[in-house]
C-alpha cells in the first residue's frame, strides 16, 4: 500500500501574488481558495494515477482552514485546523506515509520569491539551519527525513522549485508562476498548472519509498528579526539565546526538537509584534 501526504501551503498556489490573496477573510482570498484547491486536487489525481492507495492532505496555510473540503477529490482525506504537533507535516510521524508532497510552497524569508517568508509573514527576515538559509521546504524536509519519508513533489513559483533542488534533488517540481517581485509573477492558467501538477505527481509516485530514518543532527538554528525587541522576546523560550542585535540562536539534537522550538519562538514573537511598528 502506498500512502502520500500532501503538505498544502497557499502562497505558492496558482495565481497567488498578493497578501490579500492568502489572508483569510480578504475578498481575493475567497477566490484564491478555489485556485489553491485546484492545485491540490491535481496532485491528488496524479498520485492516484501513479498507483497510490491513499492520500492525506494536511492543510498548512495560516489558519489551516483554507482548502475547500467540498471541492476536494473524494478519494482523499484532509487534516484541517491548527495546533498540530508537527504543524505543516503533521501525519508523517505515524509510520504509514511513503512520500510527501509540498504543494503551494514558497521561497525563504530574505530570499527572492513570490510572498517569500519563513513561517512569519514579515517579522522574520532570515532563518538558518546549520549555516544554510532555510525555507519552510528545507525545514520540513529535515523533519520528514527523521521519519524516513522522502519529498517526492514540490510546487510553487520558479524560485521555490530552484530551492527544492537543494533539499530534495530527486523530487519532481512544477513552477506554476515565475517570480517578478515579492508581489508580482507571470502566472500560468489553472488549466495548465493542473495538467502539469497532475503529470508530475503521477511520475513522483514511484519515488514514494520509505527509507531508513536520517539522523543528521545536531541542528544549529539562527533566526533574524526585523526589530531588536523581537530577539529579546524570543529568549523567553528556554535554550534560545540572543546572538546579535536582532538575532537569536539555539541548538537541538534532532530536527523534531528544533522545529518544536522554532514553533515556540514564532508564537512568542508573534505576540510581541505591535500593529503599526512591528
Amino acid at each position: 500500500m502506498v500512502k502520500i501526504l500532501i503538505s498544502a501551503d497557499m502562497e505558492g498556489a496558482t495565481g497567488v501574488t498578493w497578501p490579500g490573496d492568502v489572508l483569510p477573510g480578504a475578498p481575493q482570498w475567497e477566490r484564491c481558495r478555489h485556485l489553491f484547491t485546484s492545485d491540490v486536487n491535481a496532485a491528488i489525481t496524479g498520485f492516484f494515477d501513479g498507483g497510490a492507495d491513499a492520500v492525506l492532505v494536511n492543510e498548512a496555510h495560516w489558519s489551516m482552514r483554507n482548502l475547500l473540503l467540498e471541492k476536494l477529490d473524494e478519494r482523499a482525506e484532509m487534516l484541517t485546523g491548527k495546533h498540530k504537533t508537527l504543524s505543516m507535516v503533521e501525519g508523517v510521524q505515524h509510520g504509514d506515509v511513503d512520500g510527501i508532497a509540498f504543494v503551494g510552497y514558497h521561497a525563504a524569508a530574505g530570499a527572492e520569491g513570490v510572498l517569500a517568508h519563513t513561517y512569519l509573514a514579515n517579522s522574520l527576515t532570515g532563518v538558518w539551519v546549520s549555516g544554510r538559509r532555510a525555507s519552510e521546504g528545507l525545514l520540513n524536509s529535515l523533519v520528514v527525513a527523521e521519519y524516513g519519508v522522502p519529498v517526492v513533489l514540490v510546487t510553487g513559483d520558479d524560485r521555490t522549485c530552484e530551492d527544492a533542488k537543494g533539499y530534495a534533488p530527486h523530487a519532481r517540481s512544477v513552477a506554476v508562476k515565475d517570480y517578478v517581485s515579492r508581489y508580482a509573477a507571470v502566472c500560468r492558467t489553472p488549466a495548465r498548472t493542473a495538467a502539469d501538477i497532475r503529470a508530475a505527481a503521477k511520475d513522483a509516485t514511484a519515488l514514494a519509498v520509505r527509507h531508513e530514518p536520517v539522523r543528521s543532527g545536531p541542528f544549529a538554528m539562527e533566526l533574524e528579526f526585523d526589530a531588536e525587541h523581537l530577539a529579546g522576546a524570543a529568549t523567553a523560550v528556554p535554550g534560545v539565546e540572543q546572538s546579535g542585535e536582532r538575532r537569536v540562536a539555539y541548538t537541538m539534537p534532532t530536527m523534531y526538537e528544533a522545529i518544536r522550538c522554532f514553533k515556540a519562538v514564532t508564537t512568542v514573537v508573534s505576540a510581541a509584534v505591535e500593529d503599526q511598528y512591528g
